[in-house]
């Protein structure tokens, strides 16, 4: 995994991301909730569970639900492979293991160049779409990680953990 620095103005704000691939997008979440990633695992299925746990990982002792960003985003489940991660997201009393295709990069980009997504894309099934990054050759989707739950889903996840 690279460190990629975008050129653009260091004069404002910089955020940094980790980007990773969902189907044929890319999408980013701040490195300051990203724990860690990890290679995948052995994946335990929880009876009754919501179709977009994929299930739970035992991680140095804690019991971890683990989310199937596709299905959550409502692309078809793909088989998982060499390139599938697990990126564990720690957010206040809220940790969580999100399955995507692969992990591409943490990146540093400015914060002037990330727009509010266009209103046509929007609706309650995207609302998860924080803002998105105009990089020199690629979009960057940025998701907001208290909007990609709702509050029952999340404690659903307490449960199943």
């Amino acid at each position: 995994m690279e460190i990629l620095e975008s050129s653009k103005s260091s004069t404002s704000e910089i955020l940094q991301l980790v980007s990773f691939i969902i189907g044929n997008e890319e999408y980013a979440v701040d490195i300051f909730y990203v724990k860690e990633i990890n290679r995948l695992s052995h994946i335990t299925k929880v009876p009754n569970a919501p179709e977009f746990i994929e299930g739970v990982i035992n991680l140095r002792g804690r019991i971890i639900p683990v989310i199937d960003l596709r299905i959550k985003m409502g692309l078809p489940k793909k088989e998982n492979d060499k390139d599938s991660r697990i990126i564990v997201i720690e957010d206040e009393d809220l940790l969580v293991g999100f399955l995507v295709d692969s992990v591409r990069e943490v990146i540093r980009i400015p914060k002037n160049i990330i727009e509010e997504p266009p209103e046509i894309v929007t609706s309650s099934k995207t609302d998860f779409i924080s803002s998105v990054g105009k990089l020199d050759d690629r979009l960057l989707i940025l998701i907001d990680l208290k909007k990609i739950l709702s509050k029952n889903e999340q404690n659903k996840l307490k449960e199943v953990a």
